[in-house]
């Protein structure tokens, strides 16, 4: 099988900051385009397993991220303990059972203790987590666990409602199941009333997912 030449500055970017092996990559992609019965050196393929490479680094990127240096100072010390929500933050993930895509929104929220996080920082934990493969349900998790470690406040929640390619283009092909997985911590857990005016607030004025 004949192998694309590569660029002779990428022996020195193999292995970018998300971890992916490029040229390893480009290769992998070339041996599953022939074990397709397609023909990698045609014209429309010809920088298909370049750009296939360069996509999984981006969107794997997660892996090697820092969560520290992602929320860096913006923890300030606050006197406020009433509850902070941060709701339809998007996200685009990758399943880890087919690799196919898995797309929807977070919704967090936390009771602080003495301490917030700001704004921004919120979302970007989600994409960190959301640029890995996946599972919904460990994503999650992951969320309310670092938030719940870098706040130490009085409870956090998280709900993700997701669609899965990996059950609308395959196997059972349901277009509109979608799934819904939460987290919870502290305050959120114990206390039914502060559990239920979160998903009150969440409920309001959502839109249907689409794709």
């Amino acid at each position: 099988m004949d192998f694309l030449d590569f660029d002779d500055d990428m022996t020195e970017e193999n292995i970018t900051e998300s971890g992916v092996d490029l040229r390893a990559s480009e290769r992998a992609v070339l041996t599953l385009l022939s074990a397709l019965g397609e023909k990698p050196g045609r014209e429309g393929l010809k920088n298909t397993p370049r750009r296939v490479a360069r996509m999984y680094a981006e969107l794997l990127s997660g892996y090697h991220a820092d969560p520290r240096k992602i929320v860096n100072d913006a923890l300030f010390n606050i006197t406020y303990d009433e509850m902070v929500i941060v709701r339809d933050i998007e996200f685009y993930s990758l399943c880890e059972h087919h690799m196919l895509p898995f797309l929807g929104r977070a919704h967090v929220a936390y009771m602080p203790a003495g301490k917030v996080i700001g704004l921004s920082k919120i979302p970007r934990i989600v994409d960190m987590y959301a640029r890995r493969l996946q599972v919904q349900e460990r994503m999650t998790r992951q969320i309310a666990d670092l938030l719940q470690e870098l706040l130490e406040p009085n409870g956090v929640a998280v709900v993700v409602e997701g669609l899965h390619l990996c059950s609308m283009m395959r196997g059972v092909k349901k277009h509109d199941a979608r799934m819904t997985t939460s987290a919870m911590h502290g305050s959120f857990r114990t206390n039914i009333a502060t559990r239920q005016e979160f998903l009150d607030n969440i409920s309001r004025g959502a839109g249907p997912l689409q794709i």
